[in-house]
């Protein structure tokens, strides 16, 4: 048996078992969680935190995003990582046989109810599938595919979650190996592309002008860009080009997983835009401890590849 059959055959013997020890919501469904949500998320829905519309509606209490699901679940920071129970043991043997980046593909939940106030929400993970080798734009890899299901203090299902995730040997170590010595082009690589598709096609192609544009439903301003608006459900939009100046809303600095075509340590920023939309995206010729929340940014353009550009910021 093959070193790679090996590793597959022990992966897939964690099909149809628990990925994690069952988890326990650490709070009850409440209101001051939902509204801090919200207010990242941009959601502005009034039933999130109008009681008067959450009476109209028939909730007495506070009613949370139904894309709150595995939020409530979610297992709580700490400097040292994750504990044996949080982790996924069946990640780890990928880990130790060299696929050590980690990229989430794909997300599907289902909600059967809303959550309310009071809800205490408890998940259970289970290792669903293990895909053979797969070469992608990042590496080498395999999908694991985990099914969670979401009960509540009395034990029923109140949603599903497909979480699917790759992992993959980062190319830049193989080529390093791999290239003759002194060749300088081994380690160039592909920048990854986004996908591309009727309702964004917009957005890329302003991009191209060295325009930020930004979709609007008769003055409401979404981003990113949708098929419809998501408070009226209009199909009918223009766009407006954003003034590219804005504030760091959030940020995160990237160490792993490293990717060839990116410098690191990588700031990655949420910007809010004096238009009043957000976008994510690099920051520039900024050193990671000059990245603050709060602090003015403007918009520059990078051409990454021969007619790929993309947006970035550095500070004002």
């Amino acid at each position: 048996m093959t070193e790679q059959s090996d590793l597959l055959g022990r992966a897939r013997a964690w099909i149809g078992r628990p990925a994690t020890a069952p988890v326990t919501a650490r709070d009850p469904v409440n209101q001051p969680m939902i509204r801090r949500w919200a207010e990242a998320m941009g959601d502005a829905n009034p039933l999130w935190h109008d009681p008067d519309v959450r009476a109209a509606a028939g909730f007495a209490g506070a009613v949370a995003p139904p894309a709150m699901l595995e939020v409530w679940t979610m297992a709580p920071y700490r400097a040292g990582g994750r504990t044996e129970d949080e982790d996924m043991a069946v990640l780890r043997l990928f880990d130790e046989a060299g696929y050590r980046g980690v990229v989430a593909t794909n997300i599907e939940q289902e909600y059967l109810r809303y959550l309310v106030e009071g809800d205490i929400i408890h998940a259970r993970a289970i290792v669903s599938d293990i895909s053979d080798e797969k070469r992608t734009g990042l590496g080498i890899g395999h999908f694991v595919t985990i099914d969670y299901e979401f009960t509540d203090q009395a034990d029923e299902l109140v949603g599903r979650m497909k979480f699917r995730i790759l992992k993959f040997k980062p190319p830049l170590e193989q080529s390093k190996a791999a290239a003759p010595a002194g060749d300088a082009g081994a380690n160039t690589f592909p920048h990854p592309r986004p996908a591309i598709t009727h309702d964004n096609a917009f957005f890329w192609e302003g991009l191209k002008q060295r325009k930020l544009l930004i979709q609007s439903f008769d003055g409401r301003l979404v981003h990113p860009p949708v098929p419809a608006c998501p408070e009226t459900g209009s199909l009918e939009w223009t766009t407006v080009e954003a003034s590219g100046k804005g504030v760091i809303h959030s940020f995160v600095v990237m160490h792993q997983p490293q990717l060839p075509c990116f410098q690191y340590p990588l700031p990655v920023v949420l910007v809010e835009l004096e238009e009043g939309v957000r976008i994510v995206a690099n920051m520039i010729d900024t050193a990671p401890e000059d990245v603050a929340i709060g602090r003015a940014v403007t918009l520059d353009f990078v051409e990454v590849e021969p007619d790929y550009i993309l947006p970035a910021f550095r500070l004002a």
